[in-house]
């Protein structure tokens, strides 16, 4: 987007393109040359000013190309570690042909809206391996409900973890300990396992593996996907989840 302290960035870019050099400019120019130079330019900018947001909008894509770049290279590194089971919950059928990771963090109301998409996409794709990745960015009892559903795991079929899963998301108000905890007594959970399991630190791998995917991934919040050799980042839709799961299938990419 274009800003008014960017345009003195483009104004100087601009003018550098009258010559080949910023030493040739210097030795080629008077002070006066460059300023009239410099009003010229000015001038045209004003009477054009679509060619501001023409040029912003190439410097962004080339930023946005720059970015996917940057992802497709961290993620060839990380791949094996973001759809390894034991990081994660495993959802929809564990052998599928095509693994659909989500980064999540159970304060996140896109991730909240985005529960439908995932629910209709396993329910659409039976071959769909889903893993589910906790990204607690948004508070301490972020942590506290993300170390909680990671212990929640080792007593949990995949059908029930799912059920506590979409009650931890669908509940009102910021979801913590407390009210992880209660979601998995109701459902039955071993209580004095559980606690001891949340004691122990054993979730907290996990989670810092998680962050220091995102990180190397760049992404900066929830919801986030990864499939095949890219990143969808935000509640982007059920039909454009789908899309990109059929590209991977396609061509083995996010987008062919």
């Amino acid at each position: 987007m274009f800003t008014a302290r960017k345009l003195p960035l483009i104004l100087g870019t601009l003018i550098m393109l009258f010559s080949p050099s910023a030493s040739f400019a210097e030795e080629a120019f008077s002070d006066s040359k460059k300023a009239e130079i410099g009003e010229i330019v000015k001038n045209y900018l004003m009477t054009h000013p679509e060619l501001i947001q023409d040029a912003m909008n190439a410097l962004d894509q080339k930023q946005k190309e720059a970015e996917a770049a940057t992802q497709k290279a961290a993620l060839a590194s990380l791949s094996d570690d973001l759809i390894k089971a034991e990081n994660g919950v495993v959802l929809g059928n564990p052998k599928g042909d095509v693994t659909f990771v989500e980064i999540f963090d159970y304060n996140c109301g896109y991730c909240k809206k985005s529960l439908s998409d995932m629910v209709g996409l396993m329910k659409d794709d039976p071959k769909l391996r889903l893993i589910l990745r906790d990204f607690p960015v948004l508070g301490p009892d972020s942590v506290e409900a993300s170390v909680v559903a990671l212990a929640v795991r080792k007593q949990l079929n995949a059908e029930q973890y799912m059920t506590f899963h979409k009650q931890l998301l669908t509940s009102r108000g910021r979801v913590g300990k407390e009210k992880a905890m209660q979601v998995a007594k109701d459902l039955g959970v071993d209580m004095v396992r559980l606690a001891k399991d949340v004691d122990s630190g054993e979730a907290r791998p996990f989670i810092q593996s998680t962050m220091r995917a995102a990180d190397a991934l760049r992404i900066g919040g929830t919801p986030a996907f990864v499939v095949g050799d890219g990143v969808i980042v935000g509640a982007v839709g059920q039909e454009s989840l789908a899309s990109a799961i059929k590209s991977v299938r396609t061509c083995g990419k996010t987008a062919c």
